[in-house]
């Protein structure tokens, strides 16, 4: 590990394989609309940030495992804030897709 190791943010691979490992895990995608149908991670669910209120049609148990990416990881990081504020237990930021180095879906 080198000094500058925590400039590059969460592992985004070992994250969806985490979420993939976890049981009752969702894989959340919290860009917009359209950048969801440019390509996501598969078996993502697509909830905007924008959208995080409407979060109990996707994960009604506040206990639900959540993994969250977004293009970075800083709007992922803004949605883990407020879903743990709105009594979300399990949340995880994963990252940014524009680290992901596996399949991505259209």
């Amino acid at each position: 590990m080198g000094f500058f190791d925590f400039l590059r943010g969460p592992d985004m691979d070992a994250g969806v394989e985490q979420c993939r490992q976890t049981p009752g895990a969702l894989l959340l995608d919290v860009r917009t609309e359209g950048e969801y149908a440019e390509g996501h991670i598969p078996g993502a669910k697509n909830l905007p940030l924008q959208s995080l209120a409407g979060i109990a049609s996707v994960a009604p148990a506040k206990d639900t495992p959540l993994f969250l990416y977004c293009r970075s990881g800083s709007r992922s990081g803004q949605a883990t804030s407020q879903l743990q504020r709105m009594g979300y237990t399990r949340v995880t930021n994963i990252g940014g897709i524009m680290n992901y180095q596996g399949k991505v879906e259209r």
